[in-house]
């Protein structure tokens, strides 16, 4: 764990935040490059898009595949405030990111360690190194409120 994942986290719960106020669950992201610089951000987008991959992960790795200017996001790190689906964990290796740093576990869809392990599976031709809870209290209470005012 680096101080630059910590300040992206951060930011990630900023981007959670915002997305809590446009009314999507609120999940951020940022990818970082191996020096630590963020190189692009995303936030969930499903309602605002009706597009059922409009995932913070998914934009963010869309983002930062046009900054660099190629898919391969090699020595990237992926941060975000929610453990990534199944969906989002097959984009992150196809994606080749080796990092990925998350704050809330996800018990019901999680794919880097709870429900299933696909981030780590030896199976596949590439993993990403997984660290998992980090701010996990600040991801928690953002899920918590978003959905307890909905209901």
């Amino acid at each position: 764990m680096t101080a630059a994942d910590r300040l992206a986290m951060q930011r990630a719960l900023e981007l959670a935040a915002e997305a809590a106020a446009a009314a999507e669950i609120p999940v951020g992201a940022v990818v970082l490059d191996a020096d630590g610089l963020v190189v692009a951000e995303g936030r969930n987008t499903r309602e605002a898009t009706h597009d059922p991959t409009g995932h913070a992960e998914i934009e963010a790795i869309r983002a930062a595949a046009s900054v660099r200017g190629s898919w391969n996001l090699d020595g990237c790190t992926l941060v975000v405030t929610l453990e990534p689906c199944v969906m989002c964990a097959g984009a992150i290796l196809q994606a080749r990111i080796g990092r990925v740093v998350f704050g809330a576990w996800d018990d019901k869809a999680g794919a880097a360690g709870s429900m299933y392990d696909v981030l780590r599976d030896r199976r596949l031709p590439y993993r990403a190194e997984v660290i998992g809870g980090v701010d996990e209290h600040a991801s928690i209470a953002l899920l918590r409120a978003f959905f307890e005012d909905r209901r």
